[in-house]
């Protein structure tokens, strides 16, 4: 490629999930109702969380903070690509491209770390129940979370010096409907082998590990509840993890679910489309999971509208 062509970019091309011109209204309309009732929801239960003083408790203040980054997550994406759809535009500035792949990452990332928070918090219930209000007091919960940030800050902050590095060639076209860094990486006319090590320990510190800390959470508290002769004791400490327990499965199965339709159709459309479950869909989920499967929810819910 001639050196010319590696001038300073100023934009990219996004080019979204579908070309058809008949398609764009029907794809506003969705996104921007899904998109609309994610940020309701999520304000919702922050709001019945932090108004009623029976869920100021361990739990209830990881699942405000899990609210609070799935407003940020789905803001991250959704709204720069509805303002494209309704300009009928394709571009992002080379700024606003980095600035979308570092929230990304922040939001994904504490989305990853919260949710294994909330299995360590339901693994000190269940299986440490007399110690848990010594165990789980507000200094470590505040703890958890700050570490959390600081981690996820410290990996994203890297991943965009690593990325201001690289060059771009005139022109550049992203297969997605945002910038995701391994579709940025892709496009990048320099060699990206840092950008790719980089990614891979990233993976292994955000994704990996709080799955495997969930996993051994969630087999330490089936190991206890399996020790339970009563039934009824047996039944509630499993609907105590109900609902977590279904959040975890959604966003790590939607996020598998992208990394295999990716592995074996590499088709980018397709891959983008997969990718919609776990930007948009899990975050507009999650406060429905949490209030129709939770009664204290439902109730400070209940409260709060009336």
């Amino acid at each position: 490629m001639e050196a010319g062509n590696h001038t300073e970019v100023s934009e990219f091309l996004l080019l979204g999930l579908s070309e058809d011109p008949e398609l764009q209204p029907l794809l506003f309309g969705v996104f921007l109702s899904m998109y609309l009732v994610t940020v309701l929801g999520n304000l919702l239960i922050i709001l019945a969380i932090s108004s009623d003083s029976h869920l100021h408790t361990p739990m209830y203040f990881f699942l405000s903070n899990l609210s609070f980054v799935d407003i940020c997550f789905i803001s991250t994406t959704t709204p720069k690509m509805l303002v494209n759809i309704q300009e009928q535009s394709t571009d992002i500035s080379y700024v606003g491209c980095l600035t979308q792949v570092c929230f990304f990452t922040i939001f994904a990332g504490m989305d990853n770390c919260l949710l294994t928070v909330m299995a360590y918090d339901r693994f000190v219930a269940i299986c440490h129940p007399l110690h848990y209000v010594v165990i789980m007091n507000p200094r470590l919960c505040g703890l958890l979370v700050l570490t959390s940030w600081f981690i996820i800050l410290s990996v994203s902050l890297t991943d965009i010096l690593l990325m201001m590095r690289l060059t771009f060639c005139l022109g550049t076209e992203i297969p997605h409907f945002f910038c995701e860094l391994v579709q940025v990486l892709k496009v990048a006319c320099s060699d990206t082998l840092i950008n790719n090590i980089f990614l891979y320990v990233a993976t292994a510190l955000l994704c990996v590990f709080p799955l495997t800390g969930i996993i051994f959470s969630y087999s330490q508290i089936v190991s206890s509840i399996m020790r339970m002769s009563s039934t009824g004791g047996k039944y509630k400490a499993f609907s105590t993890c109900g609902s977590h327990l279904s959040a975890v499965t959604l966003f790590y199965g939607t996020g598998l679910g992208v990394y295999f339709s990716s592995a074996v159709t590499h088709s980018s459309q397709r891959s983008s489309i997969a990718s919609v479950m776990y930007t948009v869909v899990t975050p507009m989920l999650n406060p429905f999971i949490y209030s129709l499967r939770n009664k204290d929810v439902k109730g400070a819910l209940e409260r709060l509208l009336t």
